[in-house]
C-alpha cells in the first residue's frame, strides 16, 4: 500500500523511516548489494523518487544507514567510562566495547569499515579513540601524540574485530569477552610502554623501565 502525501513537517520522520527499512534490508541481505532505492522504497510504502528526495544515491543511503548505527557506539564508549577515573582503565573499556559493538553490528562494521569510501564513519570513530588516548596523554599514562597513539591502538581493535568478523568458523576461545579483554590490554600495555621507550635504549635499559612502569600500575 503506498502512502498519502507527507503533510509538512513530516519529511524528518519519513527519513527516519527509510533509514529503519534500509537498516533491516541490509541485515536481512547481509550484504549492501541487494539494498536498492526501489526495494527501500518498497519496504518503507513510499516511492522511489520519494527516497530520491532524502538520499541522492545509493552510497549516500548506505552511509547514512550505518552511521546511524555509529551513534549507538558513541553512546556505549561514553557509558563504559563513566565512573572510571583512571583514564587508561576507561581506554580498556572503549577499545572492549568498539569490538563487542562490532561483532553486535558485523554487517554495518563491515560496510563501513572494511571498504573503501566510508571516510565519515572512519573518521567519527577516530575522533572518539583520539579523546579517550588524549585523556591518558594528560594523566601521563601515555606520552607523545595523541592521533599517532590513537592510530596504533585503533588498528589493534579493529584487526580483532575484522578477524572475529570475517573468520567465525576459526577456534576462538569460548569466552570471547575475556579474549577481547586480554587483546585490548596487550595493545594497551605495549603501547604505554613503548611510549616511555627509546628504540635505542639497550636491554638492561628497558628492563628497568618495564620494572617502574609495572610497579607504577600495580601500585
Amino acid at each position: 500500500m503506498r502512502r498519502v502525501r507527507a503533510n509538512p513537517g513530516e519529511g524528518t520522520r519519513l527519513r527516519e523511516e527509510i533509514l529503519a527499512a534500509a537498516e533491516a534490508l541490509l541485515v536481512e541481505r547481509g550484504s549492501e548489494e541487494a539494498l536498492t532505492l526501489r526495494a527501500v522504497a518498497g519496504r518503507t510504502g513510499v516511492s522511489t523518487p520519494s527516497v530520491y528526495l532524502h538520499f541522492a544515491d545509493k552510497e549516500q543511503l548506505i552511509e547514512a544507514v550505518c552511521l546511524r548505527a555509529w551513534d549507538e557506539l558513541e553512546r556505549r564508549m561514553r557509558e563504559a567510562a563513566q565512573g572510571i577515573d583512571d583514564p587508561f582503565w576507561a581506554l580498556g573499556r572503549c577499545g572492549h566495547v568498539y569490538v563487542r559493538f562490532a561483532l553486535d553490528h558485523p554487517v554495518q562494521y563491515r560496510v563501513l569499515m572494511m571498504r573503501q569510501g566510508s571516510g565519515s564513519a572512519a573518521t567519527a570513530c577516530f575522533g572518539y579513540m583520539v579523546e579517550a588516548v588524549s585523556a591518558c596523554v594528560a594523566s601521563g599514562t601515555l606520552r607523545g601524540d595523541p592521533q599517532t597513539l590513537a592510530l596504533g591502538l585503533w588498528s589493534a581493535a579493529h584487526g580483532c574485530a575484522s578477524l572475529l568478523i570475517s573468520q567465525p568458523s576459526f577456534p576462538w576461545p569460548d569466552d570471547l569477552d575475556a579474549f577481547i579483554d586480554d587483546t585490548v590490554w596487550m595493545a594497551g600495555l605495549g603501547t604505554a610502554i613503548a611510549s616511555r621507550l627509546s628504540r635505542r635504549r639497550v636491554l638492561p635499559g628497558v628492563a628497568a623501565e618495564l620494572d617502574a612502569f609495572a610497579d607504577r600500575l600495580n601500585g
